[in-house]
Protein backbone atom coordinates (compact mmCIF):
# COMPACT_ATOMS: atom_id res chain seq x y z
CA UNK A 1 0.00 0.00 0.00
CA UNK A 2 1.30 3.34 -0.79
CA UNK A 3 2.47 4.85 2.29
CA UNK A 4 0.50 8.12 3.88
CA UNK A 5 1.78 10.96 5.44
CA UNK A 6 -0.48 13.41 7.23
CA UNK A 7 0.99 16.89 7.81
CA UNK A 8 0.08 19.69 10.02
CA UNK A 9 -0.82 17.73 13.11
CA UNK A 10 -1.64 19.79 15.97
CA UNK A 11 -3.73 17.93 18.52
CA UNK A 12 -2.97 14.62 19.52
CA UNK A 13 -6.46 12.86 19.15
CA UNK A 14 -6.04 13.59 14.78
CA UNK A 15 -2.19 11.98 15.61
CA UNK A 16 -3.93 8.74 17.55
CA UNK A 17 -6.91 8.56 14.92
CA UNK A 18 -4.48 8.94 11.91
CA UNK A 19 -2.43 6.31 13.49
CA UNK A 20 -5.00 4.04 14.04
CA UNK A 21 -6.45 4.53 10.51
CA UNK A 22 -2.88 3.83 8.94
CA UNK A 23 -0.50 6.85 8.75
CA UNK A 24 2.90 5.92 8.05
CA UNK A 25 4.06 9.61 9.17
CA UNK A 26 2.64 12.48 10.99
CA UNK A 27 4.17 15.87 10.09
CA UNK A 28 4.73 18.89 12.82
CA UNK A 29 5.18 22.04 11.45
CA UNK A 30 8.08 23.87 13.15
CA UNK A 31 7.90 27.12 10.70
CA UNK A 32 6.03 30.10 12.97
CA UNK A 33 4.51 31.63 9.87
CA UNK A 34 2.47 28.42 9.12
CA UNK A 35 -1.31 28.47 10.47
CA UNK A 36 -0.23 24.78 11.42
CA UNK A 37 2.26 26.04 13.53
CA UNK A 38 2.91 23.59 16.82
CA UNK A 39 5.58 24.58 19.50
CA UNK A 40 8.45 22.00 19.98
CA UNK A 41 7.54 20.92 23.50
CA UNK A 42 3.84 20.38 22.28
CA UNK A 43 4.62 18.14 19.50
CA UNK A 44 6.88 16.31 21.61
CA UNK A 45 3.95 15.53 24.04
CA UNK A 46 2.11 14.16 20.98
CA UNK A 47 4.89 12.31 19.80
CA UNK A 48 4.95 10.36 23.05
CA UNK A 49 1.62 8.57 22.63
CA UNK A 50 2.26 7.91 18.83
CA UNK A 51 2.60 3.93 18.73
CA UNK A 52 5.95 2.81 17.06
CA UNK A 53 6.35 2.45 13.72
CA UNK A 54 4.58 6.09 12.74
CA UNK A 55 7.44 8.45 12.27
CA UNK A 56 6.79 12.14 13.76
CA UNK A 57 8.45 14.46 10.86
CA UNK A 58 8.95 17.68 11.67
CA UNK A 59 8.78 20.51 8.80
CA UNK A 60 10.99 23.49 8.79
CA UNK A 61 11.20 26.58 5.87
CA UNK A 62 14.71 27.83 5.74
CA UNK A 63 15.58 27.67 9.29
CA UNK A 64 18.99 27.26 10.70
CA UNK A 65 20.62 23.65 10.58
CA UNK A 66 21.48 23.96 14.68
CA UNK A 67 17.77 24.81 15.09
CA UNK A 68 16.89 22.20 12.99
CA UNK A 69 18.85 19.60 14.88
CA UNK A 70 18.05 21.00 18.25
CA UNK A 71 14.37 21.08 17.54
CA UNK A 72 14.50 16.79 16.29
CA UNK A 73 16.12 16.16 19.41
CA UNK A 74 13.51 17.88 21.78
CA UNK A 75 10.39 16.72 19.95
CA UNK A 76 12.20 13.19 19.16
CA UNK A 77 11.28 13.16 15.69
CA UNK A 78 12.36 10.46 13.52
CA UNK A 79 12.91 12.90 10.31
CA UNK A 80 12.69 16.19 9.24
CA UNK A 81 11.11 17.50 6.17
CA UNK A 82 12.95 20.82 4.28
CA UNK A 83 10.62 23.04 2.27
CA UNK A 84 12.52 26.00 1.45
CA UNK A 85 15.64 26.62 -0.54
CA UNK A 86 17.62 24.71 1.54
CA UNK A 87 21.08 23.73 -0.48
CA UNK A 88 22.15 20.26 -1.10
CA UNK A 89 25.51 20.59 1.34
CA UNK A 90 23.13 22.37 4.05
CA UNK A 91 21.60 18.43 4.44
CA UNK A 92 23.58 15.90 2.96
CA UNK A 93 25.03 14.97 5.54
CA UNK A 94 22.69 15.59 8.37
CA UNK A 95 22.05 12.91 10.96
CA UNK A 96 18.77 12.70 10.50
CA UNK A 97 16.64 10.98 7.68
CA UNK A 98 15.84 14.50 6.03
CA UNK A 99 12.44 14.78 3.12
CA UNK A 100 13.56 17.96 0.99
CA UNK A 101 10.19 19.09 -0.77
CA UNK A 102 10.43 21.01 -4.32
CA UNK A 103 7.93 22.56 -5.98
CA UNK A 104 7.45 21.65 -9.43
CA UNK A 105 6.04 23.93 -12.61
CA UNK A 106 7.73 22.97 -15.95
CA UNK A 107 9.34 20.06 -17.11
CA UNK A 108 12.78 21.95 -16.53
CA UNK A 109 12.44 20.70 -13.32
CA UNK A 110 13.03 17.75 -13.36
CA UNK A 111 16.76 18.47 -13.94
CA UNK A 112 16.20 20.31 -10.31
CA UNK A 113 14.58 16.77 -9.12
CA UNK A 114 18.16 14.80 -10.23
CA UNK A 115 19.86 17.42 -7.98
CA UNK A 116 18.52 16.99 -4.77
CA UNK A 117 20.68 14.07 -3.53
CA UNK A 118 19.82 10.21 -3.53
CA UNK A 119 20.25 10.57 0.55
CA UNK A 120 16.77 12.75 0.94
CA UNK A 121 13.77 11.58 -0.17
CA UNK A 122 11.80 13.82 -2.05
CA UNK A 123 8.51 15.16 -1.84
CA UNK A 124 6.74 17.02 -5.09
CA UNK A 125 4.52 19.66 -3.82
CA UNK A 126 2.46 22.76 -5.53
CA UNK A 127 4.01 26.51 -5.91
CA UNK A 128 2.78 28.79 -3.51
CA UNK A 129 5.80 31.00 -2.29
CA UNK A 130 4.25 32.66 0.67
CA UNK A 131 2.46 29.77 2.18
CA UNK A 132 4.96 26.98 1.63
CA UNK A 133 2.53 23.69 1.50
CA UNK A 134 -0.90 23.22 2.50
CA UNK A 135 -2.09 25.19 -0.04
CA UNK A 136 -4.83 22.26 -1.35
CA UNK A 137 -3.35 23.26 -5.14
CA UNK A 138 -2.78 20.34 -6.97
CA UNK A 139 0.71 19.64 -8.57
CA UNK A 140 0.63 18.16 -12.32
CA UNK A 141 0.36 14.87 -12.25
CA UNK A 142 2.01 14.36 -15.62
CA UNK A 143 5.21 15.83 -14.71
CA UNK A 144 5.03 14.09 -11.50
CA UNK A 145 5.16 11.00 -12.93
CA UNK A 146 7.92 11.66 -14.84
CA UNK A 147 10.17 12.65 -12.05
CA UNK A 148 8.78 9.49 -9.83
CA UNK A 149 9.81 7.16 -12.90
CA UNK A 150 13.31 8.75 -11.90
CA UNK A 151 13.27 7.92 -8.13
CA UNK A 152 10.80 7.54 -5.20
CA UNK A 153 8.98 10.63 -4.47
CA UNK A 154 6.30 11.19 -1.94
CA UNK A 155 3.32 13.42 -3.36
CA UNK A 156 1.55 16.38 -2.39
CA UNK A 157 -0.46 19.00 -2.93
CA UNK A 158 -4.22 19.20 -3.19
CA UNK A 159 -4.64 15.52 -2.14
CA UNK A 160 -7.83 14.47 -0.95
CA UNK A 161 -10.60 11.65 -0.52
CA UNK A 162 -11.51 12.52 -4.13
CA UNK A 163 -8.81 12.18 -5.82
CA UNK A 164 -5.74 10.44 -4.07
CA UNK A 165 -6.84 7.54 -6.02
CA UNK A 166 -6.37 8.96 -9.32
CA UNK A 167 -3.28 10.71 -8.61
CA UNK A 168 -1.86 7.18 -6.76
CA UNK A 169 -2.94 5.50 -10.49
CA UNK A 170 -1.28 8.41 -12.20
CA UNK A 171 2.10 9.13 -10.26
CA UNK A 172 2.91 5.75 -8.44
CA UNK A 173 4.77 7.67 -5.48
CA UNK A 174 6.31 5.91 -2.76
CA UNK A 175 3.78 8.01 -0.45
CA UNK A 176 1.49 10.56 -0.49
CA UNK A 177 1.17 13.63 2.41
CA UNK A 178 -2.01 15.19 2.90
CA UNK A 179 -3.17 18.49 5.36
CA UNK A 180 -5.86 20.71 4.07
CA UNK A 181 -7.48 17.35 2.29
CA UNK A 182 -8.29 16.28 5.46
CA UNK A 183 -8.94 19.24 7.61
CA UNK A 184 -12.04 20.89 9.30
CA UNK A 185 -9.89 23.99 9.32
CA UNK A 186 -5.74 24.62 9.79
CA UNK A 187 -4.15 22.14 11.73
CA UNK A 188 -7.37 20.70 12.70
CA UNK A 189 -8.56 17.38 11.12
CA UNK A 190 -11.66 16.14 10.28
CA UNK A 191 -12.30 12.24 11.15
CA UNK A 192 -14.68 11.35 8.49
CA UNK A 193 -12.14 13.26 5.91
CA UNK A 194 -9.41 11.42 7.34
CA UNK A 195 -11.40 7.83 6.98
CA UNK A 196 -12.70 8.55 3.93
CA UNK A 197 -8.99 9.53 2.71
CA UNK A 198 -7.39 6.12 3.87
CA UNK A 199 -9.92 4.41 2.45
CA UNK A 200 -9.58 5.87 -0.92
CA UNK A 201 -5.76 4.92 -0.77
CA UNK A 202 -6.41 1.28 0.48
CA UNK A 203 -9.12 0.93 -2.54
CA UNK A 204 -6.32 2.18 -5.18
Amino acid sequence: MTHVKICGVTRVEDALCAAELGASALGFVFWPHSPRFIEPIAARAIVAQLPPFVTPVGVFVNQPVDLVLATARLARLGAVQLHGEEAPDAYEHMPVRVIKAMTIRDIDDREAARAIPPSAMLLLDAYDPIRRGGTGRPVDWALASSISRQRPVILSGGLHAGNVAAAIDAVRPYGIDVASGVEASPGRKDPEKLRALFAAVQAS
